[in-house]
Parts: structure tokens; C-alpha cells; sequence
């Protein structure tokens, strides 16, 4: 994935503020910086384009932030900003509202109104999610009532999307420059959901969209629950609450049923499980049943129908040749 890097590390001290200072004044969403410890300002910014969606992450020291009535003048993209802390807290401002944000916290901005932002209890480390206005489709007017509100990200959506923005940063070199459309209508999908759900307005989504959004709810579900025996389609559907047959059709699509892709990933969490020289000692029953499966015979078959050989040969043979490499 191709992206974008501001580092300001390798300058001398006493240039680093300005540097970012600039960058800051010359970007598509120009803005003020100010600073009180401007002698060793060390900051960075990585921004990946995913099709008509970005992602910035930034790590910035203390600073405030202003975009004021002669920025907008100068630049208006008509772009919502919708930032998740990842660390440290931010006090944020527009239209008339205060909030202060924490560590997997959301708030939204239009780029179009003046607004502040201040980190002033040290480094905070963020994600920016940066889409066009248009592509909303909610009217404006709606979505401005969410401007410089907390928006949880600890629970639901919210948390699905802080997930997806927190291992999509930690990652995003791995993936493939061809992958940018489909992980930008993902992530626009769960900024869709996020907002429907606090305006309440989940019937003006696109029913494509909420599917595709719903599907990637059903799945962190699963991912999160592997290890419980009682884990079905029908455990996933009560969940949801939706029905067996919706979430077979959410699966239509896909190469695996509902129930082979829960099997399909807990045995994959127990091969990964058994090549890790660290749990060698861990009986492989242990292992079995912390991924969900409760009869060794049934696990045993699986795993040998999945990857060509039972458990303990390949433990024994994938062990085998991470001690002669490592040797």
C-alpha cells in the first residue's frame, strides 16, 4: 500500500516545529499550530489513499490547532474528518459544542466551519479518517448535529470501526496497492454505520452498504468468540438479531458456509497455536479446546481433512524445522 510520510525527526531540533508548522499551513485542510515547547518538536503523519476515502495517522506532542474563517477561504475540500484517538486525550471545539476525547473515542468535523483542537496533556497518537461530504448519505444539516461530540468506539459499531482503523495503521504496508478499493468501501461502510446509528438513521443507508457493514460485524463476532463450544449460526444469528436464513444469504457471497468459516477459523488458530515453539508444551487438546472444539476425535479429523496431517505430526515437523533454522 502506497503512502504518504511527514517525518520531521531528522532536522535539527530548533527547525522541527517549523517544519510541520508548514506542512501543516500547506495542506488541503490548511490550519494554524501553535506550540509552547517549540525547541524539540518531534511529530509525524502517514497518510494512505484508499480510493476516494484516506487515512491519516498522526503522532503530535502538546499543540493547538485552529482552523479558522481564512483557511476555509483559502481551501475547502467540503471534507468530514472523523478522528479516533488511539492514544492520549484531545479537547476539540465546532459550532458552539466543546468535547474532549480518550483512547478509542470518535469525533467528527466538517472542514467547511471553523473548529480547534488542542492536545494538552502530552502525545496523543491518531486516526483520521478523511471522505468527502457527498458521499454521505445523510443531509448535512443532520450530520453537523455530531460535530464535536464523543462517539464511542469502545462498543457496536464503533468499536468494529476502531478495530478495523487500529489493525488497518498497524498493517497497511502488507497490503497490496489493488486491495485500496475494497478497504476504502469497507472502512467508508462502518463510517456509514457509525453515523447512521447515532442520528438514528440507519434506514437512509444504502441496504448494499448495510449489508457489507453488517457482514463485517457477524465476523468480528465470530473471530472474538471462537473459543466458545456453544458458537453456531444460530448463536451468531440470536446475536444479531436477525434471522438464520439472512445470515446464510450474508454468507452467500462468500467461499465458505457460515459454519465452515467458524470451523475454517478455529482451526486455524489452532495450527497457528501448534507451530508456536513457545506453547510446545501445551497439550494439543488444550489448544483444541481453547478454539472451541470439545471432542478430540472430531478436532483430529478436521485438522488432518484441513492441512493433510494429523496434529501431532505437524507440531512435531513444523517444531522440527524452526529449531534447524533457528540452529
Amino acid at each position: 500500500m502506497i503512502a504518504t510520510v511527514f517525518r520531521n525527526d531528522d532536522l535539527p531540533p530548533a527547525e522541527r516545529f517549523e517544519a510541520w508548522r508548514e506542512m501543516s499551513d500547506q495542506a488541503s485542510v490548511p490550519m494554524e499550530i501553535r506550540c509552547d515547547h517549540k525547541d524539540d518538536f518531534r511529530a509525524a503523519a502517514r497518510t494512505v489513499v484508499l480510493d476516494a476515502v484516506d487515512v491519516c495517522y498522526t503522532s503530535i506532542p502538546s499543540v493547538r490547532a485552529y482552523r479558522t474563517p481564512r483557511h476555509i477561504r483559502r481551501s475547502d475540500p467540503e471534507l468530514y474528518h472523523l478522528r479516533l484517538n488511539v492514544s492520549g486525550e484531545t479537547e476539540l471545539s465546532q459550532a458552539d459544542r466543546e468535547t474532549r476525547i480518550g483512547v478509542r473515542q470518535f469525533a467528527l468535523f466538517n472542514t467547511s466551519r471553523p473548529y480547534q483542537g488542542a492536545n494538552t496533556q502530552g502525545r496523543v497518537d491518531a486516526a483520521v479518517v478523511r471522505f468527502p461530504r457527498a458521499l454521505l448519505p445523510f443531509p448535512e444539516a443532520r450530520v453537523d448535529e455530531l460535530a464535536a461530540r464523543r462517539l464511542d468506539g469502545r462498543e457496536g459499531i464503533g468499536a468494529l470501526l476502531a478495530d478495523f482503523l487500529t489493525r488497518f495503521v498497524k498493517d497497511a504496508d502488507s497490503y497490496p496497492a489493488s486491495d485500496a478499493p475494497r478497504l476504502g468501501t469497507a472502512l467508508f461502510d462502518l463510517v456509514t454505520a457509525l453515523l447512521a446509528h447515532e442520528l438514528e438513521a440507519e434506514s437512509s443507508v444504502a441496504p448494499e452498504s448495510r449489508q457489507r457493514a453488517l457482514n463485517l460485524h457477524v465476523r468480528a463476532f465470530i473471530q472474538r468468540h471462537l473459543g466458545d463450544p456453544e458458537l453456531s449460526p444460530a448463536a451468531v444469528a440470536a446475536a444479531h438479531h436477525i434471522s438464520l436464513r439472512y445470515l446464510y444469504r450474508l454468507f452467500e457471497p462468500q467461499e465458505h458456509t457460515v459454519a465452515a468459516w467458524i470451523r475454517a477459523q478455529r482451526l486455524e488458530r489452532c495450527r497457528a497455536d501448534l507451530a508456536d515453539p513457545a506453547q510446545r508444551a501445551t497439550a494439543i487438546q488444550t489448544i483444541a479446546t481453547r478454539w472451541g472444539f470439545t471432542h478430540p476425535a472430531d478436532f483430529s479429523r478436521a485438522f488432518r481433512t484441513a492441512y493433510g496431517v494429523p496434529p501431532r505430526d505437524y507440531r512435531r515437523a513444523t517444531l522440527s524445522a524452526s529449531a534447524c533454522e533457528q540452529g
